[in-house]
């Protein structure tokens, strides 16, 4: 049996449950226990390291808490599958691009397109007039068939005719900007939240609501001329995605 050959150092000043938790780890990561195999029940990591329930509990909560494994009620404790490395968080990509360079199967589902008056909030954050106009685009983007996030995003239209034609299922919004309004993202400000999904967030990702963590996103991106030309709201599943940053010294 897999972990027969382990144990944990009580000589050690680090806690059982950090040192259990190291151990289950690094056979994940060495892919010793493989995404779907479920690991060795609470009561026989207790026998195994000779510890109490609350020890390997907490150590299997956090790898649980990390993406790690996942929990199925009435049956056991399993690897999950590894958590999505999302990098627009560094540098301006769209997610169509992203996820194919990483070697994924991005889909895209358009929940909603269509035209409406920006309200005062929208306005504001993209500098409208009152009763200007914004192409309201939902999305629902998948990764190998595994919906990731769900998107809201305004658009104004002054600087876009016509956007609220095109087809975002087989083309990405920014591929658009440029090929056919000559308009490039150059910076963004983005904002991160963490919190429970709630009832329309766990219907579309498939988890469950005031449970699961999505990670939740607000950004305002500007073009080549410092406009703000989108502004979004982004809902990203909280077990499947994890976000790399680079903050360098001024």
């Amino acid at each position: 049996m897999a972990l027969e050959n382990e144990s944990v150092d009580r000589g050690i000043p680090v806690p059982l449950y950090y040192q259990i938790k190291e151990i289950l780890l690094k056979y994940i990561e060495r892919n010793e226990f493989k995404v779907g195999d479920p690991i060795p029940s609470e009561a026989e990591l207790v026998a195994m390291f000779d510890v109490s329930r609350p020890t390997v509990r907490q150590a299997v909560t956090e790898l649980v808490n990390l993406g790690y494994l996942k929990r199925v009620r009435g049956r056991g404790t399993y690897v999950a599958k590894p958590k999505i490395k999302q990098e627009f968080t560094k540098r301006i990509i769209s997610f169509n691009d992203e996820m194919m360079l990483k070697g994924l199967r991005p889909s895209t589902k358009v929940l909603e397109q269509t035209r409406l008056v920006a309200d005062a909030s929208t306005s504001e954050k993209l500098a409208l007039k009152p009763n200007e106009e914004v192409l309201f685009l939902k999305r629902l983007r998948s990764i190998d068939g595994c919906p990731i996030v769900v998107v809201d995003s305004f658009i104004p239209l002054k600087h876009f005719p016509g956007l609220e034609e095109e087809d975002f299922i087989h083309q990405s919004l920014y591929g658009i900007f440029r090929e056919k309004y000559a308009t490039r993202v150059r910076r963004v400000v983005r904002s991160i939240e963490v919190m429970v999904a709630g009832a329309q967030e766990a219907k579309l990702l498939n988890i469950e609501k005031d449970r699961d963590p999505i990670h939740y996103f607000e950004t305002i991106a500007f073009d080549q001329y410092d406009r703000p030309i989108e502004y979004t709201l982004s809902r990203y599943r909280g077990d499947r995605s994890k976000f790399i940053m680079e903050i360098m010294e001024e």
